[in-house]
C-alpha cells in the first residue's frame, strides 16, 4: 500500500464550484478498485490551496484509476478550475503513530 498527496491550487471564486464537485465524486473515487482511504485539506493559511490524501493497495490500482472515465471526467472539470500548476506525490509510509 502507498500514499498519494495531490497538492492543488484554485483560484478564489472556484472553490465552491471544485467542493460542490468534489461531494458528488468523493464516494465514486474512494470506491475505485484499490482505494482504501481518501481525505481532502484546505491549507490554513492560503484559503486556494487543498490536498488529496489517498490510500492505494497497488501502483497498478492507481494508474487504473487515473484511466478510467471517471478520472477523467474529474480531471477535465477540476483543472479547468486551477490559478497554478498542480504537484503530485507518491510515497511510501514509514511509521504511523496513534
Amino acid at each position: 500500500m502507498f500514499v498519494r498527496i495531490v497538492k492543488m491550487s484554485f483560484h478564489l471564486d472556484k472553490i465552491p464550484d471544485f467542493l460542490e464537485n468534489f461531494e458528488t465524486v468523493k464516494d465514486k473515487i474512494r470506491n475505485a478498485e484499490g482505494n482504501r482511504f481518501l481525505e481532502l485539506y484546505q491549507d490554513k493559511n492560503d484559503k486556494c490551496i487543498f490536498f488529496t490524501y489517498s490510500y492505494w493497495e497497488t501502483e497498478e490500482d492507481l494508474e487504473r484509476y487515473r484511466q478510467s472515465e471517471l478520472f477523467n471526467t474529474v480531471w477535465t472539470f477540476t483543472k479547468q478550475l486551477f490559478n497554478a500548476k498542480p504537484e503530485a506525490w507518491s510515497v511510501d509510509k514509514v511509521v504511523t503513530l496513534n
